[in-house]
């Protein structure tokens, strides 16, 4: 046999040697194809499932919306720091518009005025500092729920919130008021030791407000800030027009405590210290 027809036979054994490797490997890569397909479907699902698993479902209970509030504010501290979320101060409530409000029942006195109660952590920023951010989130739990109990309790509704600070509506000041004694008696009797250092300055002021989207605004909004701006923690202050509309046989007493300016507001205005009259708050 010549050396030509040697090389004929060696390449006709070699092309079909590479063709039955070609017809493994496309074999293999429509396999390949096939599982890739199955799995990236498979995933697919399991995304699917895990994002209903996780959508948000609208809290039906108290304590659901509590507990959401409180990741919600972790959320807010892990991307935003814990400085982002205290830029929110007391006076920032005034004008401030929550993403998810609740909706304000109708809370009108028969006059026409409601009664806004401003509170607010004394030193919020310096014992954040000393507490941590975890710490300082659980605080801000617990505080948030004790405030709460005690709006429950006397039919007042939560307006919004900011950081530390709450605004709440009340129909009438003697509720506003007792409410606001009963917070600083909770917070002084309190076992949580996540509570012992807190001290809340209260602001309470009566007056006819505009509500928009359910929330409230105007000079009277503006004048609750001011009132809980003059207040020390551990203090309750509020305005005449409270102690105008307090009936003579109320559960609170009013004692002046200063006469002062209150800034972005002319003239100046007395001011009432409030104290409970009897045990019953």
């Amino acid at each position: 046999m010549s050396l030509l027809s040697v090389l004929v036979v060696l390449l006709c054994v070699l092309t079909l040697a590479l063709g039955a490797v070609l017809v493994v490997v496309v074999q293999r890569l429509s396999d390949a194809r096939a599982d890739l397909a199955a799995e990236q479907g498979r995933s697919a699902q399991l995304e699917a499932d895990l994002d209903a698993a996780l959508r948000p479902r609208p809290a039906s209970t108290a304590t659901e919306r509590a507990v959401r509030r409180v990741f919600e504010t972790a959320t807010r501290v892990r991307e935003h720091g814990i400085a982002g979320l205290l830029e929110r101060s007391l006076e920032d409530l005034t004008s401030w518009a929550a993403d998810e409000r609740t909706e304000i029942v109708n809370l009108a006195a028969a006059d026409g005025t409601v009664t806004l109660l401003f509170s607010d952590i004394e030193g919020s920023t310096s014992l954040n500092d000393k507490l941590g951010d975890a710490a300082w989130v659980r605080l801000l739990a617990a505080h948030d729920q004790l405030v709460r109990s005690r709006v429950d309790r006397y039919r007042g509704q939560v307006v919004k919130t900011a950081g530390d600070g709450f605004m709440v509506a009340f129909r009438d000041a003697e509720a506003a008021c007792r409410a606001a004694l009963g917070i600083q008696k909770d917070l002084g009797r309190s076992l949580d030791l996540r509570l012992r250092p807190v001290r809340v300055r209260i602001g309470i002021h009566t007056g006819t407000v505009v509500s928009r989207d359910g929330d409230y605004f105007g000079r009277n909004v503006a004048m609750a800030a001011r009132v809980a701006d003059k207040a020390v923690g551990g203090e309750v202050l509020a305005s005449s027009a409270v102690l105008s509309a307090l009936d003579d046989d109320a559960a609170v007493m009013l004692f002046k405590a200063a006469d002062v300016e209150l800034r972005g507001l002319p003239g100046r205005h007395d001011l009432y210290r409030v104290e409970r009259r009897r045990a019953t708050l």
